[in-house]
């Protein structure tokens, strides 16, 4: 494991944990909360065991924040849907090698449309899946648990690949964020960020709990 370094650390709540039938009411709160980013888990049932929601949701929360949208899409084959998201207003598209034939050719549309562009990759997905892709990705994702359902625990054996990719990332000659998604709490927090971690994404450890601002300050480390 890598030593610590200073940097800010973003913060993405994932409205997957969200209320569902109070949205926009959520979506203000999160953002009043002191969030950096809100982040969409879109699911299809087939590449993940879950469906989620479509571009329609996202269409209609954007003129609602001023929140970037980072969005995770877990569907395949996800090609066909980039237009969809950029269309409904996603500030980030980030996707998974295993979901197209053409990572490389995925990741240049995104970037071609003025979005940041951002490569996902499961607990046994290798991170030299990067090395041929740095220079057209803008985060990198590591999910700390098998992606289709909140409320997983973190999973320790992704650290590793964590620090491994904080050495890759330093050194790209353009700014990367580190993502982690998966059982992210105030207790795992620390231990992702010391890997490397910039950027933490949490649902139910945010939505869940009667104080927003507070578990986001927590996560941060900032309490």
């Amino acid at each position: 494991m890598v030593a610590p370094r200073s940097r800010p650390i973003t913060i993405a709540p994932s409205l997957l944990a969200a209320d569902f039938g109070r949205l926009r009411e959520e979506v203000a709160a999160i953002e009043s909360a002191g969030a950096d980013w809100l982040h969409f888990d879109i699911m299809d049932g087939h590449f993940v065991p879950n469906i989620s929601f479509g571009p329609a949701i996202l269409a209609a929360l954007r003129k609602h924040t001023k929140l970037a949208f980072d969005v995770h899409l877990m569907i395949a084959p996800v090609d066909y849907y980039l237009d969809a998201f950029i269309d409904a207003g996603a500030n980030h598209i980030s996707l998974h090698p295993e979901a197209g034939p053409h990572l490389h050719r995925s990741l240049q549309h995104i970037r071609k449309a003025g979005l940041k562009a951002g490569i996902v990759l499961n607990p046994a997905t290798s991170p030299a899946w990067i090395d041929w892709a740095l220079d057209l990705t803008d985060i990198v994702l590591v999910m700390s648990v098998n992606p289709g359902f909140g409320g997983q625990s973190f999973l320790p054996s992704q650290l590793p690949k964590i620090a491994r990719l904080r050495q890759s990332i330093d050194a790209a000659d353009h700014p990367i964020a580190l993502a982690v998604d998966g059982g992210i709490t105030a207790a795992t927090a620390p231990a992702a960020i010391a890997a490397g971690a910039d950027t933490l994404i949490a649902g139910t450890a945010i939505l869940h709990s009667p104080d927003y601002a507070r578990a986001i300050a927590a996560i941060r480390g900032d309490s």
